[in-house]
């Protein structure tokens, strides 16, 4: 049988089960594209060829959710500490209640699949994400456009499954599925930089390096300032990037740097699989840095290795949070892509379910990537360059910071590569508008309007020391490690520590924190008001994005933790 007969059946099996009257009046099968879908190869990628087509396939299906505008009110109302219901969060099955697809939905979706041969489909407890297996030939029949290739790339010779060409679905499904996953999105690759070891001669009173001594006295922790034990508090952190840790290279960490605070020397529970073999950088910064500022937390680590090829680890990470009823409070994730990398359909549909995070009392933090604004070109003109998800309105996104003398424990400026700037896809929430009006009123150094939109969600919300990591990976103590990836589990075990008092006071976990945060106008942060993050080497900008001022900026957010008046701003009510 040819290919075109092939397509033509499918098609007309297609139009049986969801064409109904108007496809048999026009005698066509219709099919609407997810728009935007990403069709460049990222740099470093190459494909080994077309796959067989026996070859199975996962593939995971975003069913269209119900009463959107209904949870987005749920969230207002539990993370808002002016409202009644302030931390009073749902339960999984509560918003499963809520959100869960329509009867029509769940029907006319497995319809279509069935009819197209899939199997062993897997739904979550919200029954929003269905995950079903496909031969190739199957797969390509069912969403016309997708030609499915093997490919090799990043720093681990990862390999994927992945189509360079959008798909289709037929139009009696568009209303039905969001996006289907595991066609064009690459795992990220690692921005974390080892920057060159300064030259210092040693001297009483100078530190080299950034270690959880050096973060606790920065940020005004002491010894006693440590999780108790005795309640049921956690925090995880996440990674897609192929890596895994070493407990032997925790432990290590903790006996060279951990000496004067109560730890934890292993992970609680890895969700996912540990792979063999060398340990991950950024993994094992993650961890340790994560266990000593939240130190003797439970500690959960959800680990991508493992996974098959046709499965995006980030979205994998997302159904874990669909389908599990007890969840850490606090999640950490060093990710992030270029907005305009990703379909509007995948990032609302993102943020729908981080929003879902939002309602069960979690507190999601982001790293705000390593590229400062970005740059990119657009029509001949360069434009600055938002990440996602650091520029979700319902992620705490955190920054960078370096110490001012970088061998002294001081007053902190503007890590150079701190991404930070204003969305294109989000338009600025309520809780930050007025932050940000101030900032583009009276900043001195605002780049050219064209560069960003002014009027979109802007982004970092906090920061953290980000410059000059100390790191144990593979059993060797690697110093000057540098990228958002470590700020973003510094500030969130700190956060970590903060619900331990809550808990222990018997008020509900933060969860999501920015309406709290913006509310308070920092208080608790030391505000950095020094130094421009990098953006796009042209004449125009020179390469200078924003810079950092009094209160908000687009760069340090609010600014960095001191602990005690931080404590004191989020413990009550």
């Amino acid at each position: 049988m040819t290919v075109q007969l092939l397509l033509k059946s499918a098609c007309l099996v297609l139009c049986s089960f969801f064409g109904l009257l108007a496809l048999i009046v026009t005698g066509k099968c219709s099919y609407s594209p997810e728009p935007d879908q990403r069709r460049t190869l990222p740099p470093g990628w190459v494909s080994l060829g077309r796959l067989d087509p026996e070859e199975e396939l996962g593939l995971t299906f975003a069913l269209r959710q119900q009463n959107l505008e209904k949870l987005s009110e749920v969230v207002q109302a539990v993370s808002d500490p002016r409202s009644p219901l302030y931390g009073k969060y749902l339960t999984l099955e509560d918003v499963a209640e809520l959100v869960r697809p329509s009867p029509l939905t769940l029907h006319t979706v497995q319809k279509w699949l069935l009819a197209a041969g899939a199997r062993n489909c897997h739904s979550v407890t919200t029954q929003d994400f269905l995950t079903c297996w496909l031969n190739v030939r199957q797969a390509e029949l069912l969403l016309p456009g997708a030609e499915f290739h093997r490919y090799v790339g990043g720093p681990a010779e990862t390999r994927v499954v992945r189509s360079p060409y959008p798909y289709r679905l037929p139009q009696a499904l568009a209303s039905h599925v969001d996006f289907v996953g595991g066609l064009h999105r690459f795992p990220p690759t690692s921005s974390l930089r080892k920057r060159p070891e300064s030259q210092v001669a040693e001297t009483v009173g100078l530190h080299l390096g950034v270690t959880p001594s050096v973060i606790r006295e920065r940020y005004n922790l002491t010894s006693r300032d440590v999780g108790s034990g005795t309640t049921n508090n956690s925090q995880a952190c996440a990674q897609f990037l192929e890596q895994y840790f070493h407990n032997s290279d925790l432990a290590e960490f903790m006996r060279l740097f951990g000496g004067d605070f109560a730890h934890q020397a292993s992970v609680t529970r890895v969700i996912g699989e540990q792979g063999r073999g060398r340990a991950g950088l950024e993994a094992s910064l993650d961890v340790q840095y994560l266990m000593s500022a939240g130190a003797n937390i439970s500690t959960w680590v959800y680990s991508s290795p493992g996974r098959h090829e046709a499965q995006e680890p980030f979205l994998q990470w997302l159904l874990l949070l669909s389908n599990e009823s007890a969840l850490p409070q606090v999640h950490t994730v060093s990710y992030g892509d270029d907005e305009d990398s990703l379909s509007r359909a995948y990032i609302q549909r993102v943020n729908t379910e981080f929003m879902k995070a939002a309602t069960r009392g979690l507190t999601l933090l982001f790293a705000s990537g390593d590229s400062g604004a970005g740059c990119w070109s657009v029509s001949g003109r360069h434009q600055f360059r938002p990440s996602f998800p650091a520029s979700s309105p319902y992620v705490t996104t955190v920054g960078g910071t370096s110490f001012q003398n970088p061998f002294r424990v001081t007053n902190e400026v503007v890590d150079y590569i701190s991404g930070g700037g204003f969305s294109n896809v989000f338009p600025r929430p309520s809780y930050q508008e007025e932050a940000v009006a101030q900032f583009l009123s009276s900043s001195p150094h605002l780049p050219p309007s064209s560069y960003f939109n002014a009027s979109g969600r802007a982004y970092p919300d906090v920061a953290a020391l980000s410059d000059g990591y100390w790191v144990v990976s593979n059993s060797v103590p690697i110093p000057w490690v540098s990228g958002t990836s470590a700020s973003t589990p510094v500030f969130g075990g700190l956060l970590s520590l903060i619900n331990e008092h809550r808990i222990l006071s018997g008020h509900p976990p933060l969860g999501f924190l920015n309406p709290r945060l913006y509310q308070k106008y920092g208080a608790g942060l030391f505000d950095v008001t020094r130094g421009c993050h990098e953006s796009c080497l042209n004449e125009e900008v020179q390469g200078q994005g924003f810079c950092s001022g009094p209160g908000w900026d687009p760069v340090t957010g609010w600014g960095t933790p001191n602990f005690p008046a931080l404590l004191k701003t989020l413990l009550n009510p």
